[in-house]
């Protein structure tokens, strides 16, 4: 008797592991009935997994000369919305995007949306980029486990960098006004429509190097070596290896992350005149105050203190530009108000680390001549007879 339960129990085990596996999408099964009729033909699409995370498939087939047929597949039970965006160069910003969601079989929605930014009050609905014309949208319950986004695409190629995303647990936007909140995750991919392979996208790392080599180098050890150089003289000739060192490794570290700037700008095709010129300015200075090295004339040379003017106002503006074209990078990059609030508070730390020293110098400064005016007048004394 107990031999036979055990029987039963695995064979009920066994059947749901079965039933688990044919359950489960992938480019091998077949497209589920839906309970509308499929706007296209669908037995020469192909397939792709774009997100196997969560199980997102995307099936896709040209139709005509200038339209392209798609079906967008995710988890009946994923508890969230779905969405696939267009993109011209891989990122979220400017991009157009169709969103659905389902709560309870036959009880979902499906929007587009224009991601003119990051910020809500950025992605607008209801409306797309003039380049993607949608038509004959739908949101079908497939079976019990899938929903199928059903569209096509008036264009004679599709772009190829495509956006996937997946809203918050047991979040869904409001159907009247469509309102998203912020995605739980998300990826960009860079699918070959002939060949239905694809890679993941990702420029986190360039970004990084950009945005950290050019904060240490130009924003923060810039400043450290010109509070070496005016404050630390005393430390003869210390300061002045010092002060070198810091300020070549700056340059260094900052020619590095600018390089890396044009390099992400030219893989996203992005539009930043603006940030770039500022940069190359900045290259141009910090290469003048690597010539002054070179250019340095002795302590006794009649043309020292037109060196110190140049040298030192040079560093001056080059600071003062990689401190504006920092913050203006960080805008463009549309980081969050942490990154912002870190290298602010870095900034007024130095600032206020310069105050205190330049308050220290002036103070000595002023005991040191009161002290030579002291020695140049001494006191009279008088004989009384």
């Amino acid at each position: 008797m107990k031999l036979t339960n055990l029987c039963l129990i695995l064979l009920t085990i066994l059947c749901s592991s079965s039933t688990l596996v044919i359950s489960q999408e992938s480019c091998s099964s077949k497209l589920e009935q839906i309970p509308t009729t499929y706007p296209f033909d669908t037995t020469k699409l192909l397939c792709s997994p774009v997100r196997r995370t969560h199980k997102f498939f995307l099936r896709y087939a040209k139709a005509s000369s200038d339209v392209w047929s798609f079906i967008f597949s995710f988890p009946a039970d994923i508890n969230a919305y779905a969405g696939i965006g267009f993109s011209k160069d891989g990122s979220m910003v400017d991009s157009s995007a169709l969103v659905g969601w389902m709560p309870s079989p036959g009880a979902g929605g499906l929007k587009g949306y224009y991601l003119g930014g990051k910020s809500p009050d950025q992605i607008i609905v209801g409306k797309v980029n003039n380049d993607l014309q949608a038509m004959n949208l739908s949101i079908n319950p497939a079976g019990t486990s899938l929903v199928y986004i059903v569209f096509q695409l008036k264009t004679n190629q599709p772009t190829s960098n495509l956006l996937f995303a997946i809203g918050p647990n047991g979040v869904y936007p409001d159907y009247k006004t469509g309102v998203l909140t912020k995605h739980s995750d998300k990826i960009a991919i860079n699918i070959d429509y002939s060949k239905g392979t694809n890679r993941e996208i990702s420029f986190i790392n360039l970004r990084r190097s950009h945005g950290v080599l050019n904060i240490a180098g130009w924003s923060i050890l810039m400043i450290i070596g010109s509070i070496i150089s005016r404050y630390f003289k005393q430390w003869d000739p210390i300061w002045f290896y010092l002060h070198a060192s810091v300020q070549i490794f700056a340059f260094v570290a900052g020619v590095i992350g600018i390089l890396c700037g044009f390099s992400l700008s030219k893989k996203l095709n992005s539009n930043v005149t603006n940030h770039k010129n500022i940069a190359i300015l900045i290259i141009i200075l910090g290469c003048l105050q690597v010539l002054a090295i070179k250019l340095r004339p002795g302590p006794e040379s009649k043309i020292r203190k037109y060196w110190n003017w140049y040298h030192h106002n040079v560093g001056r503006i080059l600071i003062i530009f990689a401190v504006i074209n920092t913050f203006y990078g960080l805008h463009l990059g549309a980081e969050g108000s942490k990154w912002f609030l870190a290298y602010g508070v870095s900034i007024v730390i130095l600032v206020i680390v310069a105050v205190i020293l330049e308050i220290r110098m002036w103070i000595i400064v002023r005991r040191e001549a009161q002290s030579k005016r002291t020695e140049s007048y001494p006191q009279s004394t008088f004989e009384l007879h």
